[in-house]
């Protein structure tokens, strides 16, 4: 099987946990970027300075192991998987894990209402107004 029909994309939506600081974030990204990498994980995090949208992909087992470990992390609250299913093509083959903080609550929040299909769309859909490090 090969890595390009092996794929597997979960994108989840959460909120930061109250009275944790938002450079807590960059903390969470570095740690993040190195353990990514060893399991070929690539994706994007947006964070509005409340709100995480992220979306993931790679191996469906290390997805999936990841999403285990983040919906256990304390520095998360209402973490909700909008969307997983198979992939046929990396979207973030460019680089590992990136960060953006969106301009405005509002952005994240009209992802945070949609489910699904939907819900993922509409955050690719804002990919282009993102400022991405990577």
């Amino acid at each position: 099987m090969t890595e390009e029909t092996s794929l597997f994309e979960i994108f989840y939506c959460s909120v930061l946990t109250q009275d944790l600081p938002p450079a807590t974030v960059g903390a969470i990204v570095t740690q993040a970027r190195a353990r990514n990498a060893q399991h070929q994980i690539t994706g994007l995090l947006v964070f509005d300075g409340m709100r995480f949208c992220q979306h993931l992909e790679g191996p469906p087992e290390a997805v999936k192991t990841l999403m285990q470990r983040i919906d256990q992390d304390s520095r998360h609250t209402d973490v909700r998987v909008v969307y997983e299913g198979a992939l046929a093509a990396r979207r973030y083959s460019g680089f590992g894990m990136g960060l953006a903080e969106s301009e405005g609550p509002h952005l994240m929040a009209g992802v945070h209402a949609l489910e699904g299909e939907a819900a993922l769309k509409h955050f690719l859909a804002l990919r282009s107004s993102f400022d991405i490090n990577g």
